[in-house]
């Protein structure tokens, strides 16, 4: 009896900068929301209301708080090497002379992921690649659970540090100095 064998599979693998011309050239529209996880094209699932306002909350926060020395980038681009670039809801950037000069990559010292949805995802390949690339915090904002994860002390592919907080508790940025805001700012 003959075993049939699976064909092997063939993956093409795309940098960031294939990503940006298949957008200008139109072959991804404005509206599709993909990142580049590793040289594989992710597709993110659409955007709904519960996420968007929390979103909004946090940029208006942020925006209000933070001095002039940062941008808070909302769900825009962020290139982590020549084959990963994220898209998360919101990254807190320090702009300098260097950042300005060429726009990748950029200091980024603290990332927010909002998760209605996308918790598994955004827990257990967001959070290890933004680690394995040594950004210092990552936030995730779970919606559905009314809870806000912040993960420090990057270390190889993991967070060394996970701390969680509720309605209530107040989150301290352990990478931006004098950001504080409370769970209930967050999920309004």
């Amino acid at each position: 009896m003959a075993t049939q064998v699976d064909p092997e599979v063939v993956r093409r693998r795309f940098t960031a900068d294939d990503l940006l011309r298949m957008g200008e050239a139109g072959i991804l529209g404005e509206r599709e929301r993909v990142e580049l996880i590793d040289g594989e094209i992710v597709e993110l699932s659409p955007i709904g209301e519960p996420h968007a306002r929390c979103v909004d909350r946090l940029a208006a926060f942020l925006i209000r708080r933070l001095s002039d020395e940062v941008m808070v980038r909302v769900q825009g681009p962020v290139r982590l090497s020549d084959i990963t670039e994220a898209l998360p809801d919101l990254a807190v950037i320090v702009e300098d002379r260097d950042t300005m000069a060429r726009p990748w990559p950029v200091h980024t010292p603290l990332v927010i992921e909002v998760a209605v949805t996308s918790l598994a995802y955004d827990r257990n390949v967001k959070a290890p690649l933004y680690a394995r690339h040594g950004h210092a915090e990552v936030w995730i904002v779970d919606v559905t659970g009314a809870l806000v994860e912040r993960y420090s002390e990057p270390a190889e592919a993991r967070y060394r540090r996970v701390d969680r907080f509720r309605r209530g508790e107040v989150v301290e940025s352990v990478a931006v100095a004098g950001l504080s805001v409370s769970v209930d700012e967050m999920l309004g």
